[in-house]
């Protein structure tokens, strides 16, 4: 769950520092006090959309900084911070998001700096905000299939990845068909292309490393005279009369004459003994290479003229000569194939054709976990709505007819094309939501979703921000129900206007906007149960304080508290 959120110079945000608390969390305050900003900063900090607009005026930056404390060792976020080599210790995650008054986005996870969709992907597993706004994700069908996949993630997820490497394959294939078996001119055109690039590649004769090697070569030669003087000046000082080997060999010897004589001086015989024996070695190797080196200025002209040959290849075919060797093996297997063109087309259609088949019987068994989970979570739905007050609806979810077909079209998530179907009123014909539903019968039927789904997503946080605008009466009653259902299996952060909701609350935090040196701020503080009763006064009747809306708070607080006990 989140733990900490410290947010700074964000909007008009100077510095707030948030601790928040398992179960249901709601957030109240004035219009305008500063509620969304904060849900805004939260939105970032999971790798929403940033903007220099978000930077607080005169300010050179916004921080947002969020703690996530994580229970469960099988959260999917120690899968991504493996992945991505990020250390996650005592299962606490800081999301951190910079973004400066020029733009620039800073990310980071656990300190470690990330791109941006990568704190994306951290936020994901951590946070789901839902808004008034994202009803409209539901309104699109092309949506439905990611709702219903969702549902049961473990089982579809597998199917799903094992379908998706075999139709990944069969989209390279095709290409590849498709690349090979376009019009006869612009094939001639590539082999000619090929067949010269080839030519002028097999004339050149080159051999692995060949630049690297020629480069040590240039640098010796080109170095000649250094080099042989530093061997020359190193032999001269180890070898001959009053030198390195003589006065070593001298040292070797006293020792030994006497080692009979003490310990220490037989043991250090040994070693001086064993330094001169090496030195001596060492002498006779530079001596070797002495007699080697002979300068050669023809051999400089022909590795300079080589080096420019390669180097003039490089620009057209590589960066090394070992990338050139592999770019003109790929040409020689792309020219082997333009080539004998009909043979290959005939192996790439045999092997479309075995891989259609095998993805298709991998659709076909993700169409079958579906077609179940599609019968539990219509179940579901159907008694999350009635708590909500549409028990007169009807619900379906639709699998069109292509998997009816011979031979269903595959596409990225299988054969299956899925529509959500409602009916809110006894006798009236299923159909899409956008043509039944009402914004307020939209907000219940995701917050049935969320509802169901908080479950099954693992996410720590669940988020709502004003889902309960234009409901009243027992559909805000039954709302707020829903909402603290929602926080039993997740952490839940509110932002509500609605008094049934803030009633729920198991930590009721107040937002309100001051002025501060002639600037707008924004503070929260936790709300007392004395204060918590003020508000929900000030909820229901709006400026004015009355006994009567005390009492009519205080009664709202103990049925919630009823409600929460039987649960």
């Amino acid at each position: 769950m989140l733990t900490e959120l410290s947010i700074r110079d964000f909007a008009i945000i100077d510095e707030i520092a948030i601790t928040f608390n398992e179960g249901l969390t709601v957030l109240t305050g004035e219009t305008g006090a500063g509620k969304s900003i904060i849900i805004d900063a939260i939105q970032l900090l999971a790798g929403g959309r940033g903007s220099v607009e978000f930077v607080r005026h005169e300010a050179k930056k916004a921080e947002i900084e969020g703690l996530f404390s994580i229970e469960s060792s099988e959260h999917p976020i120690f899968t991504a911070a493996s992945h991505y080599g990020i250390d996650i210790q005592d299962g606490q995650v800081v999301l951190q998001r910079t973004i400066t008054s020029s733009g620039k986005s800073i990310c980071r996870v656990n300190s470690k700096l990330v791109t941006l969709a990568i704190l994306r992907e951290f936020g994901k597993t951590l946070i789901d905000i839902h808004s008034q706004h994202e009803t409209q994700s539901l309104m699109d069908t092309e949506n439905h299939i990611d709702f219903l996949d969702m549902y049961e993630p473990q089982l579809i997820s597998k199917a799903k990845e094992e379908y998706t490497q075999l139709y990944n394959k069969l989209i390279s294939l095709k290409k590849r068909y498709q690349h090979l078996n376009d019009n006869e001119q612009e094939m001639a055109h590539r082999l000619d292309l090929l067949e010269f690039q080839m030519s002028e590649l097999e004339a050149a004769e080159l051999t692995p490393n060949e630049d690297e090697l020629l480069e040590e070569e240039r640098t010796s030669l080109a170095n000649f005279e250094r080099v042989y003087t530093a061997l020359q000046d190193a032999y001269n000082a180890l070898y001959g009369d009053q030198k390195g080997l003589e006065w070593l060999n001298q040292a070797q010897l006293a020792l030994q004459d006497n080692s009979r004589f003490d310990a220490f001086i037989g043991e250090k015989a040994e070693e001086v003994s064993n330094y001169y024996f090496s030195l001596e070695e060492l002498t006779y190797e530079i001596r070797s290479q002495i007699d080697t080196l002979q300068f050669d200025p023809d051999r400089l002209n022909d590795i300079e003229s080589r080096l420019d040959e390669i180097g003039r290849l490089k620009k057209k075919y590589g960066s090394t000569v070992n990338e050139i060797i592999e770019y003109m093996a790929k040409i020689e297997e792309e020219v082997e194939q333009i080539t004998n063109k009909d043979s290959h087309l005939n192996t790439l259609l045999q092997q479309i054709e075995e891989l259609e088949k095998d993805a298709l019987l991998e659709a076909q068994q993700l169409h079958e976990i579906r077609k179940k989970a599609a019968n539990s979570l219509t179940e579901e739905i159907y008694s999350e709505l009635k708590g909500l007050y549409l028990e007169k609806a009807s619900f379906s979810i639709e699998f069109d007819a292509n998997g009816m077909e011979s031979k269903p079209r595959l596409h990225k998530n299988g054969f299956d094309h899925i529509r959500f179907l409602i009916s809110t009123n006894t006798g009236e014909p299923l159909k899409e939501l956008t043509k039944v539903a009402s914004g307020g019968e939209l907000s219940r039927i995701m917050l049935a979703l969320k509802k169901i789904f908080s479950k099954h997503q693992g996410v720590t946080s669940v988020i709502f921000d004003e889902v309960d605008t234009g409901v009243s009466g027992r559909v805000a009653q039954a709302i707020a129900e829903k909402i603290y259902q929602i926080s039993s299996d997740s952490q839940v952060l509110c932002i509500t206007h609605l008094p049934q909701v803030a009633a729920m609350a198991d930590t009721h935090k107040f937002i309100e906007k001051n002025e501060k040196n002639k600037r707008t701020s924004t503070n929260v503080k936790e709300l007392t149960v004395v204060e918590q009763i003020e508000e929900l006064s000030r909820m229901i009747t709006g400026t004015k304080l009355t006994e009567t809306a005390k009492d009519h708070a205080k009664e709202m607080l103990d049925l919630a508290s009823a409600f929460k006990s039987n649960k």
